[in-house]
């Protein structure tokens, strides 16, 4: 099969390195440069973006926020309502997605400037979490209020661009579900997986090493089926969630989802026998979604550093990543997935090494 991958960063090439090892064709279309780059050699290297849709089979994405004349144009290429891909990049559709769904979520509300935003605040009863409706990511375009801050101050910051204002959730820890959708609608999601965030980006990740709660999981899964159902989506997605409680009482609130394969997901290049991009490619090709197999994995995000410290390179343990970026605080760069047996390892592997792969700006 033809694909053609919109996005040509680290998740398009990750992506195109699947679907080359499933013997498909591909080609990716960055929005930066504006130029198609053929992973595959028997490709030419002088297609426009038009021949490089008709050439494709189907066109998928490395994210979500898709130019519109792109959208336009593959139109008929893509696996899902562009419409809905174009939603999904507006908190405020993605927050009315999860209502819709009945799917658990922290209580928010909208506004659209900086006197409607004053006016929230002023009649808060509880810190809030402010979010920009478009764009942010890694902890980008987001303030948090408490009842101590001036509303007048922070509604002029915040209040510049639409966004939405929720509740502020005191969660025990933050899990992903990562999983995939077919044509035919069955899914195949991996374990709920612990994450752990600095500064508003993710640092490292527990992938399979914690026993499952099989009660989360279930009700993981419930949501994927209920929000992946209701987009008629085909591919990978992720669920960012908020464990709220703890022991048999816990449950579990939609933070946000990711409608592409996620950097949460990394760990199943090394930790299961088919990863996060096999899967997506499984979906878009209509493969069946395989069983799958685990191993205990850690991955830490390297961000912000210059390098990958040789010592992990030749680690018999370790697998390396580096994404050929120019470094720069709070920039991720690369990953490391570390093969671990329980997670007093892999808090091992934390303490050893995240202070030296990552820097964070101020």
């Amino acid at each position: 099969m033809k694909i053609l991958f919109i996005g040509d960063g680290q998740l398009g090439q990750m992506l195109g390195a699947s679907a080359i090892s499933h013997g498909h064709e591909c080609l990716l279309f960055s929005t930066r440069s504006n130029t198609v780059k053929p992973l595959s050699a028997q490709i030419d290297l002088q297609l426009s973006l038009s021949d490089a849709i008709e050439w494709a089979d189907v066109v998928s994405w490395e994210h979500e926020d898709i130019p519109a004349d792109i959208l336009a144009a593959a139109h008929d290429k893509f696996l899902m309502d562009p419409a809905r891909i174009k939603s999904l990049t507006d908190r405020r559709a993605e927050k009315k997605l999860f209502d819709d769904c009945r799917v658990p979520t922290s209580p928010w509300q909208t506004y659209n400037n900086a006197d409607e935003l004053e006016k929230i605040l002023n009649q808060a009863e509880q810190p809030l979490v402010l979010k920009t409706a478009r764009g942010g990511y890694d902890g980008k375009g987001q303030w948090r209020f408490r009842m101590a801050d001036n509303p007048i101050d922070l509604a002029q910051q915040a209040g510049q661009a639409p966004g939405i204002a929720e509740h502020m959730i005191p969660f025990q820890r933050e899990v992903s579900l990562v999983g995939a959708r077919s044509k035919d609608g069955s899914i195949c999601c991996y374990p709920l997986i612990t994450n752990v965030h600095d500064r508003g980006i993710l640092s490292y990740s527990l992938g399979a090493i914690d026993i499952v709660d099989e009660r989360l999981q279930s009700l993981a899964e419930d949501c994927f089926r209920k929000l992946t159902d209701a987009l008629h989506y085909v591919g990978v997605l992720a669920i960012e969630f908020f464990v709220v409680g703890e022991g048999d009482d816990a449950q579990l609130l939609v933070n946000e989802i990711a409608p592409r394969v996620h950097n949460s997901g990394h760990w199943t290049m090394t930790g299961a026998n088919s990863s996060q991009f096999d899967l997506h490619i499984r979906a878009l090709t209509g493969m069946p979604l395989p069983l799958l197999r685990l191993e205990p994995t850690l991955m830490i995000n390297v961000i912000g550093a210059d390098q990958i410290p040789a010592g992990l390179w030749h680690h018999a343990d370790t697998d390396c990543h580096w994404y050929n970026k120019e470094p720069r605080p709070g920039r991720k760069v690369g990953h490391v997935n570390i093969r671990t047996s329980n997670r007093d390892t892999a808090l091992t592997w934390v303490a050893q090494w995240a202070e030296k792969l990552q820097v964070l700006a101020d």
